[in-house]
């Protein structure tokens, strides 16, 4: 009998910030080593696979690169399997998310790029990026007005729109930032068209995440910080899940869902997070 499938996010449950929530990677280190899938899920545009398996393994969490999904992640696997006569992509983004995409063998012209061009070579959008069949946005942080007029150019000559993630924002360790949802917004505006989203609440992401040990979503135990996003997604996947008061969520907003639309757990800690999965089959 395979053992239990974790989809683990990542900010506010293994880590908050630069620091470890602490034992949540003992945790996880013993569920794995008891036959335990643990797949790390987050909506975190930005980074690339080895970033997150330097960190996590430094913390002592069981983590390889092909155990780390997040949204960009996510995202390229999407394209690969499900939207095949993708070749070309328009990416509005950071380095991590250009990385993923070319990881899976599409040819990535960033927006920054022809964003240049525009500005140089007096071209649209579409001829800038050289007809992309798709555009991918998430968190840019070196985010311009001829960034969205290149992404909306494209989109509206009838490439693929899709967006990595809609957090609104995203925490730093001093600031809150615009999220990938907020960039998105402005070319979603220019545009007139709607994108998929692969990040959670969306299904995507956790589907994406269980094929990557060959299994459903369905199956999984959702360990998350986020009513809005790893509890809903956990919800729309048909999966269970257990929220930690480790990051966003507190007790009394937990206490305050309707009966229908509460976790199978709430864990304080690592402590009650490792009683709550040793119940769980």
């Amino acid at each position: 009998m395979p053992g239990l499938l974790l989809l683990v996010d990542l900010d506010g449950v293994v880590y908050r910030g630069s620091d470890p929530v602490p034992g949540v990677a003992a945790v996880l280190a013993s569920r794995a080593a008891k036959g335990d899938d643990v797949v790390y899920v987050t909506n975190n545009s930005m980074h690339y696979r080895a970033d997150y398996v330097t960190r996590l393994t430094e913390l002592g969490a069981p983590v390889s690169a092909d155990r780390i999904v997040s949204a960009p992640r996510a995202t390229a696997l999407y394209l690969r399997e499900r939207e095949p006569a993708v070749r070309r992509v328009l990416s509005v983004g950071a380095g991590g998310l250009d990385r993923e995409l070319r990881d899976v063998g599409l040819e990535v012209v960033n927006a920054g790029f022809a964003a240049e061009r525009m500005a140089k070579e007096g071209l649209d959008g579409v001829g800038a990026a050289g007809r992309p069949d798709a555009v991918v946005a998430g968190v840019d942080p070196q985010l311009t007005y001829l960034r969205i007029a290149a992404a909306a150019d494209c989109v509206r000559a009838g490439a693929t729109f899709i967006a990595t993630n809609r957090d609104p924002v995203y925490p730093t360790e001093r600031w809150i930032r615009p999220g990938a949802g907020s960039v998105i917004a402005a070319i979603e505006v220019a545009s007139g068209v709607t994108p998929v989203t692969i990040g959670k609440p969306e299904p995507l992401l956790m589907e994406e995440a269980a094929l990557a040990v060959g299994r459903r979503a369905g199956e999984a135990i959702v360990i998350g910080d986020g009513i809005q996003t790893d509890l809903a997604a956990a919800r729309r996947v048909g999966a269970r899940c257990v929220l930690m008061l480790t990051g966003v969520t507190t007790r009394e907003a937990a206490a305050a869902l309707p009966p229908d639309a509460r976790p199978t757990a709430i864990a304080a800690d690592a402590a009650e997070l490792e009683r709550v999965l040793g119940t769980l089959r």
